[in-house]
């Protein structure tokens, strides 16, 4: 029997997490007011850095099997930030406070600023409904 590859591993979906991220704070900037659409766009945000920061562990597991513990290190230092904004992106939405979602969103910009996202993406919006799913869990 040969090996089954899986194409959609745990880099792939941490580069579409990051693509949405950015697409959300882009358009979470253009919000006037805080409304439902805002708290979407926040809680996606936050529920996106969480699920970035879990799926370190997985991808640098490879890379401690064959021995190459700097680049695994460098690696988690690399995305060390995202649980800690995730974290507190969470507690300011969940708690409604605007000037901290903010505060967080110019933090996670500064680190996601080189990301690259094509003008015709196919990447929807990954971020409706995305406040009940962060109340529920």
């Amino acid at each position: 029997m040969s090996r089954v590859i899986n194409p959609d591993g745990v880099g792939k979906e941490r580069t579409r997490l990051v693509k949405g991220t950015v697409l959300a704070m882009r358009e979470l900037m253009r919000q006037t007011e805080p409304d439902d659409i805002s708290r979407d766009l926040a809680s996606f945000i936050a529920l996106a850095l969480l699920e970035i920061s879990a799926g370190i562990d997985v991808s640098v597991a490879a890379w401690e099997k064959k021995g190459y513990w700097v680049k695994a290190d460098r690696f988690r230092l690399e995305w060390d930030w995202s649980a800690r904004l995730g974290e507190q992106m969470r507690k300011a939405v969940l708690a409604d406070d605007w000037a901290s979602v903010a505060a967080v969103s110019v933090q996670v910009a500064g680190k996601l600023m080189d990301t690259k996202i094509a003008e015709h993406h196919r990447l929807g919006t990954p971020w409706v409904g995305a406040y009940a799913r962060l109340k529920a869990g």
